[in-house]
């Protein structure tokens, strides 16, 4: 009988704690399936980020509408593939022309212009190149050339990157040398490489005044219309791609370019400098 007593003991307590791990099991299971359900994908180029535009519009976004946004910050072609692959929800790039192949394909649709700034050129305070007297940015890529000065490419095919080989094309030169050097890196890790180097580098105008304060590179050219840096975002399209949340990204992309995403965008200042301007809203 004791014998008896003592299993009935341990087969309840065997029984509880099994209850008790299914239990969390499905609290589990169902805080996961929660979790994925509020988060945002979002594939955007380095440029953005490194700006730090994004993290103070995002959580804007995300205490409004109880959904996270997960940042994947790459070149903008490769930002651009992850969008292609169905991978991410929504893309947020700098790079038109291959905005265009992509939702020609139908890989995007809702594309919007939300703002834009503009590319410079950066370099050492005594300008060895004398870029700082041209007229255009293809002349002063063609005295930097010429000159040989060091001179630092992103190599990523960014936004950036591809701004880069179109004016090295309409200047019918083809860099190569000791002088230049493809990094493979985001704008601000190539705009440290630049500073170390003491050579030139294409940048957009936000992160070179995000970085500011931490390199000591000025701008020598700038005001070209050829260096003009428009921003877009797009939603992955749902019916070639099933499994992102098209609703969500939806959400998002009427955020950003909503007064209040445009207003924010508008007001994002570092050192007293406006970074981006708003394309969205008049």
């Amino acid at each position: 009988m004791g014998i008896l007593v003592i299993y009935s003991i341990n087969t309840l307590k065997v029984e509880k704690y099994t209850f008790i791990v299914f239990l969390l099991s499905l609290l589990l299971v169902f805080s996961q399936s929660v979790s994925a359900e509020d988060r945002l994908r979002l594939s955007t180029t380095t440029s953005t980020e490194n700006s730090g535009l994004l993290a103070v519009l995002n959580p804007i976004f995300e205490q409004q509408n109880s959904i996270r946004v997960e940042v994947i910050a790459v070149g903008t072609g490769k930002a651009l593939r992850i969008g292609g692959n169905g991978d991410v929800d929504v893309v947020f790039v700098h790079a038109p022309e291959a905005e265009l192949e992509y939702v020609k394909k139908g890989d995007f649709i809702d594309r919007s212009a939300v703002m834009h700034n503009d590319f410079v050129i950066v370099g050492p305070a005594h300008d060895p190149a004398a870029i700082g007297t041209a007229t255009r940015a293809i002349e002063a890529l063609s005295k930097i050339a010429r000159s040989q000065s060091s001179f630092i490419s992103r190599g990523d095919d960014s936004g950036t990157h591809k701004k880069e080989k179109q004016l090295w094309q309409q200047a019918k030169l083809t860099p190569q040398g000791d002088w230049y050097a493809a990094a493979g890196q985001g704008m601000g890790a190539v705009l440290r490489i630049a500073d170390d180097k003491q050579g030139y580098t294409l940048t957009d105008r936000g992160t070179q005044i995000a970085y500011s304060d931490k390199v000591t590179l000025n701008i020598l050219f700038e005001g070209d219309s050829a260096l003009f840096n428009p921003y877009h975002i797009m939603a992955v399209n749902p019916a070639k791609h099933p499994s992102v949340k098209y609703e969500l990204a939806t959400k998002y992309i009427n955020f950003v370019i909503s007064p209040q995403g445009q207003k924010i965008i508008a007001d994002y200042k570092k050192s007293g400098q406006q970074l981006f301007h708003p394309d969205a809203q008049p």
